[in-house]
């Protein structure tokens, strides 16, 4: 298969630094599908009360739509100044500005604490990094939206298909998160 090979070259690519110390972003720019966006909003029940992340925000289109579609306000965050100009130009051009935000900054290292839904259309090996931060930083109940890609071990509530393609919902549990590990450990208890 194509995509641990290009995923492994992409780690390796990672680690090199530009000459200015910035990281280069995790994974090349490929945006969402218009249809999925919808969708992955639709699944995750985005509202006006809402505070949407879109992390590695790309041309922001998830979080213009969300603040669009539903009222939302919207956070979409970036690596790639490029990104986060394309994102701004295309809010101001759709009227959102008031209500979407773009940084430029790691999404390892943002504050995304106050996300009630978190959308992500990452690599695997990035998606799985993004984990214990996903743990550590949201609070329960908070809704995590990823297109294509599952989050390691994480067992979906949700999984619906735009063209073939998946998107999984999860939802931020009070502790701990269920794995497809610790489902099947207590499926073999139960049946001892």
């Amino acid at each position: 298969m194509v995509f641990p090979r290009v995923s492994a070259m992409l780690a390796r690519i990672r680690r090199l630094r530009q000459a200015d110390g910035a990281r280069e972003p995790d994974v090349p720019f490929q945006p969402t599908p218009r249809r999925a966006v919808r969708q992955m909003l639709l699944l995750a029940g985005v509202h006006r009360g809402d505070v949407l992340y879109d992390l590695g925000c790309g041309d922001g289109r998830i979080p213009i739509a969300a603040s669009r579609l539903s009222g939302a306000r919207s956070v979409g965050i970036d690596i790639d100044p490029v990104r986060i100009e394309t994102s701004l130009r295309s809010a101001r051009r759709q009227g959102v500005l008031d209500r979407v935000t773009f940084r430029h900054e790691d999404f390892f290292d943002a504050d995304i604490s106050e996300a009630t839904v978190v959308t992500l259309f990452l690599w695997p090996e990035v998606t799985l990094a993004l984990r214990s931060k996903l743990r550590r930083d949201l609070r329960p109940g908070t809704r995590v939206v990823s297109y294509f890609w599952e989050i390691g071990d994480w067992m979906p509530e949700k999984e619906i298909a735009v063209d073939g393609r998946p998107i999984y919902l999860w939802t931020m549990p009070p502790t701990g998160r269920r794995t497809r590990a610790g489902l099947l450990a207590d499926v073999e208890r139960i049946e001892r």
